[in-house]
């Protein structure tokens, strides 16, 4: 199996892992697919990372823990492909804004063969750079790594969607 069918399965099996319980906040039941507990603390290391250097605005150290093939579908119309891509739109952002996740809280974590999916319920605070009271963001993440070497704790996210947690109303847009 290549790596694109490996996270093509990985992609598929992480929702269906969570959803057949019945209720999303509830945890899987242990399985096969857990990882081993350095598989799992690094995976950790790596997230604590990435939010630490999104709180400290620092470009370069949240792209070290990205693959150069990354693919970001953040919003609807946000579709970022590549780490350039990243890169310019993170520089962007944090010319405007100041950055921090209030709460990063997994909801599953399956690992299979040097990959990891990950699907996370988040708080991000964002606080305009020219004055304004803070936003709040919270929506579902499903971030997909990588074992990556040239990542500091060998893991680099290739793939990430974001799920606002609000919904809009379909019937007053069409």
């Amino acid at each position: 199996m290549n790596r694109r069918q490996l996270l093509t399965a990985a992609c598929c099996a992480a929702p269906s892992i969570l959803f057949s319980t019945g209720d999303a906040q509830s945890k899987p039941s242990a399985n096969q697919f857990q990882g081993s507990p350095e598989q799992r603390e690094s995976l950790r290391k790596t997230g604590e990372a990435i939010r630490s250097a999104f709180a400290k605005g620092d470009v370069k150290e949240i792209l070290a823990y990205h693959h150069p093939e990354v693919i970001k579908a953040l919003a609807y119309q946000n579709y970022i492909v590549g780490i350039k891509a990243l890169k310019a739109d993170l520089q962007s952002t944090f010319r405007s804004f100041k950055l921090e996740f209030l709460e990063n809280t997994p909801e599953t974590i399956l690992f299979n063969q040097g990959t990891a999916v990950e699907m996370s319920l988040f708080t991000i605070q964002s606080v305009s750079k020219t004055g304004g009271p803070p936003a709040i963001f919270k929506g579902r993440s499903m971030v997909v790594y990588v074992e990556y070497p040239a990542s500091p704790t060998g893991w680099a996210s290739i793939r990430e969607t974001i799920q606002p947690a609000s919904t809009v109303n379909s019937s007053t847009n069409i």
